[in-house]
């Protein structure tokens, strides 16, 4: 758990679940009482459960909790588990014949590292809300990011393990602001603060970064099967924000994805990103708050990797320096 020193944002707590052998899970981020929420999706290949009911001009305005899974379409299975957690607890929006929770999901792609058929499940999700805590995440190949993998131009023999990872800001002012995010991208990971190439698709002896971007010029086709591949985010703030205004902080932390990885936003990802308002900060400003969520999604995705250990056969960050 990392949240150095800061405190967080107390009405949203993380949980993980993950099956290590399998190199799977699941993340829960949950509000049990409730958030203004927003979702912006920009990848090609999305998994997704209950976005739409996240669109400003619909009926529900609150939203209970959000998923991150492994396990492809499979894993949505875990969100099943929130909403048991939720129900026990009479958390959810209220219809007049009990509360239904409302909670979202989405899928990352780790059926190539996991063989077996022990897949994230209703049981893995539920457990996850029961482990959760405020403050921060679990970093690495944990929860939805176990599986995670990164630099997949020439397929899976190529890539690189990756895994999930967390950043936290406070300012002066007030504003907490954290991000989350599971790397599983089709590209590299470069770091922005330096330029510098961290992780992504090998050369073919697998002994240094082959440079996706300098590859793809070569390239006349893609291969094999590709969509198996996403960024998958989540910011958090305390800042009071409706919810067009926590859709256009989603619409903005994906720019923390464009600076990160490259290249972002294919038509094999499924990058989503949701943001998550408790609203306890009056005054907060919308593109302050947008552009913060960018950089510490570009933050969170650098750690994912710097975090991420060898697994499956694929070297992590650390093994090739």
């Amino acid at each position: 758990m990392e949240g150095g020193g800061a405190r967080g944002i107390p009405e949203i707590r993380i949980g993980q679940a993950t099956a290590s052998e399998h190199h799977t899970g699941c993340t829960v981020i949950v509000a049990e009482e409730g958030v203004v929420a927003g979702v912006d999706v920009r990848g090609g290949a999305p998994g997704t459960h209950g976005t739409d009911a996240l669109r400003p001009e619909n009926l529900v305005d609150r939203l209970h909790a959000v998923v991150l899974t492994g396990g492809s379409a499979f894993g949505l299975a875990t969100v099943h588990g929130a909403m048991e957690y939720l129900r026990e607890r009479n958390r959810g929006f209220a219809t007049g014949y009990g509360v239904v929770p409302i909670v979202s999901g989405a899928v990352v792609f780790d059926l190539g590292l996991n063989r077996s058929e022990h897949l994230p499940d209703a049981d893995m999700g539920y457990q996850a809300c029961i482990d959760a805590a405020p403050g921060g995440a679990a970093q690495g190949c944990v929860g939805a990011g176990a599986g995670a993998t990164v630099g997949k131009l020439f397929g899976l023999s190529r890539a690189m393990k990756s895994g999930q990872g967390f950043a936290l800001r406070e300012t002066r002012h007030g504003l907490h602001l954290w991000a989350l995010a599971v790397v599983n991208a089709f590209g590299d990971v470069r770091d922005p603060d330096s330029g510098r190439l961290i992780a992504g698709v090998r050369t073919e002896d697998g002994s240094r970064l082959a440079d996706a971007s300098a590859c793809l010029a070569e390239v006349r086709t893609l291969t094999g099967f590709t969509r198996q591949n996403t960024v998958l985010g989540v910011v958090a703030t305390n800042a009071r924000l409706d919810r067009a205004q926590a859709t256009r902080v989603a619409q903005m932390a994906h720019d923390g994805i464009a600076r990160a990885v490259v290249p972002a936003h294919t038509l094999y990802d499924g990058d989503t990103v949701f943001a998550l308002s408790t609203g306890t900060l009056a005054g907060g400003e919308v593109t302050v708050v947008g552009a913060l969520a960018a950089q510490l999604m570009a933050e969170a995705i650098v750690s994912a990797i710097r975090h991420a250990v060898g697994a499956g056969g694929l070297p992590a960050q650390r093994d090739l320096c």
